[in-house]
């Protein structure tokens, strides 16, 4: 055991070593050993042990939080890691644990506990709660206790903001609040006591604080979903509290740093935030304290500077009077002139100017300062919350608001004109301004889709907006060209196409070149979302190859430039700007590929040795398939010169092992095999790769399936007698037969079966097809989920068109005797119905009528009496909409769980290969296919299929008929 102990605490030290290469094995070997018996309990031996080094017991939480995070949800697919003893073992001891902790190791404890809460309580740990409460009411005034419960509890409840509404979540918040209300409220009562008690005391007052922001959170989190009773009954005592600490302010709180709030400024900050969700989900019960709300806060917003840390304190603050101001019977509050005017002079137009620490976030971090103001993550901002409420007013005021503050912008450009490099902020604060003004309604891919119409954004531009493009220095004024380039894209679709965004094409070009990264971020952005404009009638793209045919070597040149500027040597804006460009020029483009691929392999080369922007990666492949997609089509011969250049970069990724760029290898390369000819033989630098594809750890990554399959479909379709010559068949079917296994993957596994019955020899198939069967049912009668019989009522579908629907039952029945009587009752009747994708039906419906009309059982024998449901299951196909109905138990299934980018499959939609239709051209109308095959029935068996058709309800009769007289023929 000590041994253990010893050996574990090396590694875990070397997981912070500073030498990644020695923390990343570290982390490998932990990996590894995760699954043996004991392991989570030695974590917490190794976290207890007061004379083990704090870098170890800290790496050993954190640890523990990551092994937790991991493996304590088990779904039906996956094998439990963590024995049962382990798990009750953590359960009975992980609270005592974290409260004698440490405050940095608490933090990570807490935290594990909420994920095995998430999954266990109240059903499977139904004594969490009560343990947690009884510490609490026992702690005797202990803080560090006190908090340790408070932040437990904080990670706990958390989630209740943001859930669906749900029984099982309404129970679940119920039995919390039996238990938890009651000391909760009387602990927040009696702390709020104590910060009176200890005003004077710092080191006192600090804690108790600390206790407060997480009671105020913890409050948050419980009146989320609706309003509980109890916070009802007692809302006087949470409200009464609330109002006094928002004017609470103790001298020794107060701190010096200017960009980080403190514990008071959290404290408002989370006060508002509650009160702002009252007054919008429980106005009437809030209504009586709303007055005094708003005074307090007015009093609170007039109080605060500019400075960073009352950031988000102002933002929520803001946000409460916006709220406020949303409700129409709220109006009388602000109406009178003077509080409008009030408002605006003193709580918008302050927060909408442009700080210090705005600019030097523009300058020192540009990839923040593009997050914040045009990616939309400036929810907790000054500037978003001045112009939403700017928004709310305009709903009841517009005219008003108009009014009011077009005199302070012509008060800001005046500024501006008599001194533009001392006053640009007061442009860029106008410009904000109008903007705010002016957008009614918003979407991140068409941009602004409508606008008020008392200020003329097209007239703004012109007179004021588009002078900040000109001039040959791009580096001037630079916050202006960025608000400019912002105007732009923020109001595309409203200015003239003709007269304003064509010509403005050269000058976002020529700001590709600015030294600072916001402005080239926001030139290639806005290249982008114009390329996206889409005219709305036809859906075609209003930028054509026309408008920009004079700019393409520019336009390549300035967004490949973009790379060589600092700090954009993965800047996705140029390269999403770049592949919306190759989409757009396609064959236009052809002839600069032969500059254009080396740079963008010489990219992926350089960025491969420490991928770390997936929006760039994704991009970079996806522009990579278009030069693949379009050169080949226009040039055939170009296809050798592609492989040539890329195979040694991608056989470079795959032998280092490149985990996030894998999928998108596979991807690319069966865009390269699909563009080869299908009659010639696969080439042999493919299949020298082939064996590589069948190895069991790429197929561990989840990532890898979907790009993986889609690949070994393209190698059986063009060389099925190449695998079968090399003696890879049957570990080709293991991969099948792993798959089919999983509930995640066993759709994939239906595609390779597909594929592979389509292109097999007879002889190959009537070999492993009662194999292949019996596995089928195997995991039907283990394991059927919905999304497995949908797959399998397809693939039967396909067999039995292909191999005639006889070949179907034969094989089925020699499994069991009459074994196909109970595929078509609770199979083929009963589910398919469910089957789901225009195609995935067209192919059941061809099966189901090839089964009915070509199987002599189904008219003379033991299948008969099942002719009359199926036909009307069958019609109820063509007629009725698809059941998409889940069992509950089910939904895991549909969704891939994988944490981080590296693990999930992401589509490169110019890459993609749309499924084909097994009959096109053979089989148009799959309705007219039932009404001739009917035919061809009756007249070998005459009289007696309108018999059979008898049988089947009036309404799907009808519809029949309908089918028959579309086919211009009748039964005999």
């Amino acid at each position: 055991m000590a041994s253990d102990i010893q050996l574990l605490v090396g590694y875990l030290e070397q997981t912070l070593s500073p030498d990644r290469k020695v923390g990343v094995a570290a982390e490998r070997y932990l990996e590894s050993i995760e699954s043996s018996p004991n392991y989570p309990l030695l974590l917490l031996t190794v976290i207890e042990t007061p004379n083990i080094s704090q870098v170890a017991r800290m790496a050993a939480a954190i640890t523990f939080k990551n092994y937790i995070k991991r493996n304590w949800k088990v779904d039906e697919e996956s094998d439990d890691k963590i024995a049962i003893n382990d798990r009750n073992m953590i359960r009975s001891s992980i609270v005592g644990l974290m409260l004698k902790s440490e405050e940095h190791i608490q933090r990570q404890l807490s935290d594990a506990i909420s994920i095995i809460g998430r999954e266990d309580f109240p059903l499977r740990w139904p004594n969490l709660l009560g343990e947690m409460v009884s510490r609490m009411q026992t702690s005797g005034g202990d803080f560090s206790i006190i908090n340790g419960i408070l932040r437990t509890a904080h990670s706990l409840f958390k989630r209740y903001r943001h859930e669906f509404k749900s029984d099982s979540l309404w129970t679940e918040i119920k039995l919390v609040l039996e238990t938890f209300a009651k000391p909760f409220t009387d602990l927040f009562v009696g702390t709020v006591g104590l910060a009176e008690t200890h005003a004077s005391n710092p080191v006192a007052l600090k804690i108790i604080f600390s206790s407060l922001v997480l009671c105020v959170k913890i409050f948050n989190s419980l009146n989320s979903q609706d309003l509980p009773e109890f916070f009802e009954d007692n809302l006087q005592i949470w409200m009464s509290h609330f109002l006094n600490l928002l004017s609470v302010s103790p001298s020794c709180l107060k701190t010096d740093d200017e960009d980080e709030p403190g514990l008071l400024e959290e404290l408002k900050s989370e006060i508002c935030e509650n009160i702002s969700m009252y007054a919008q989900k429980y106005h009437e019960e809030f209504n009586p304290y709303l007055k005094s709300f708003v005074q307090k806060v007015w009093e609170l917003l007039t109080s605060l500077g500019l400075e960073t840390k009352y950031d988000l304190l102002v933002s929520n603050s803001i946000r409460f009077l916006s709220t406020i101001v949303d409700r129409p019977q709220n109006k009388e509050l602000f109406q009178d002139r003077t509080a409008m005017d009030s408002l605006c002079s003193k709580v918008i137009i302050p927060n909408m100017q442009f700080r210090q620490s705005d600019e030097e976030m523009f300058q020192d971090n540009p990839e923040e300062y593009i997050r914040r103001d045009i990616e939309g993550s400036d929810l907790d901002t000054r500037r978003r919350a001045a112009c939403d409420l700017v928004k709310s007013l305009s709903r009841h005021f517009e005219a008003e608001i108009t009014t009011i503050f077009s005199d302070y912008i012509n008060r800001m450009l005046t500024d501006f004109a008599s001194n533009p490099n001392q006053f640009w902020k007061s442009k860029d604060a106008a410009i904000y301004l109008v903007t705010a003004l002016s957008v009614k309604g918003s979407t991140f891919r068409t941009g602004t889709t409508h606008t008020s119409k008392l200020v003329n954004i097209v007239e703004f531009y012109k007179n004021f907006v588009h002078r900040d493009l000109e001039g040959t220095d791009v580096n001037v004024l630079p916050v202006l060209r960025a608000d400019a380039l912002k105007y732009l894209m923020v109001f595309r679709n409203q200015l003239p196409l003709e007269e304003i965004v064509i010509p403005s094409f050269p000058l976002i070009i020529a700001h590709l070149n600015a030294q600072n990264p916001v402005i080239h971020s926001y030139a290639a952005h806005a290249l982008e979302r114009m390329m996206m404009m889409r005219e709305e009638a036809q859906n075609v793209a209003k930028i054509k190859v026309s408008h920009i045919q004079n700019l393409i070597q520019p336009l390549l040149a300035g967004l490949f430039n973009v790379f060589s500027l600092p700090g954009s040597s993965e800047n996705e804006y140029a390269m999403k700007a770049i592949m919306r460009t190759l989409s757009l020029l396609q064959d236009h483009v052809v002839p600069y590929f032969p500059e254009i691929l080396p740079k963008l392999t010489c990219k992926l080369q350089e960025i491969s040795k420490n991928p770390s922007k997936p929006n760039f990666n994704h991009y970079l492949f996806e522009s990579l398939s278009i030069c693949i997609r379009v050169g080949t089509r226009m040039k055939s011969d170009s296809l050798s010169e592609y492989e040539a250049i890329l195979f040694p970069v991608f056989q470079q990724l795959m032998v280092q092992d490149v985990q996030e760029f894998i999928p998108y290898v596979f991807q690319i390369f069966s865009l390269l095999l699909e563009s080869h000819q299908p009659s010639i033989p696969v080439p042999n630098s493919y299949m020298e790769l082939f064996p590589c594809l069948l190895a069991p750890q790429l197929w561990d990554r989840p990532g890898n399936v979907h790009p993986l399959v889609r690949l070994l479909r393209d190698f059986v379709e063009r060389g099925i007698n190449q695998i079968i010559a090399s003696g890879k068949l049957e570990p080709l079917l293991g991969v099948f037969q792993k798959l089919i296994a999983s509930k995640s993957n066993d759709h994939e596994g239906f595609y390779l079966l597909q594929t592979l019955i389509e292109y097999l020899p007879q002889d190959k198939v009537d070999q492993y097809i009662e194999q292949i069967f019996r596995l089928l049912f195997q995991r039907l009668t283990g394991s059927k989920t919905t999304k497995y019989v949908r797959s399998l009522l397809v693939f039967f579908s396909l067999f039995a068109h292909k191999f005639q629907a006889t070949a179907l039952v034969t094989v089925i029945d020699r499994i069991q005797a009459n074994m196909f009587g109970m595929v078509v009752e609770r199979l083929l009747v009963a589910e398919v119905q469910r089957v789901t994708g225009k195609l995935e039906r067209k192919i059941c419906a061809v099966g189901i009528t090839d089964i009915l009309t070509t199987v002599p059982q189904m008219i003379d024998g033991p299948y008969a009496p099942y002719f009359g449901p199926m036909l009307q299951a069958l019609i109820a196909l063509f007629e009725l909409p698809e059941d998409e109905t889940v069992p509950e138990d089910e939904h895991f299934i549909e969704i891939e769980d994988t944490p981080g980018y590296q693990a999930s499959y992401a589509k490169l939609v110019f890459a993609s290969k749309q499924e084909p239709d097994p009959f096109e051209g053979s089989i148009p109308d799959a309705k007219i296919y039932l009404a001739q095959k009917l035919k061809d029935l009756s007249d070998r068996f005459p009289g007696r299929i309108p018999t059979l058709i008898s049988t089947i309800q009036p309404e799907a009769v009808t519809h029949l008929q309908q089918y028959l007289t579309a086919a211009n023929v009748t039964l005999a």
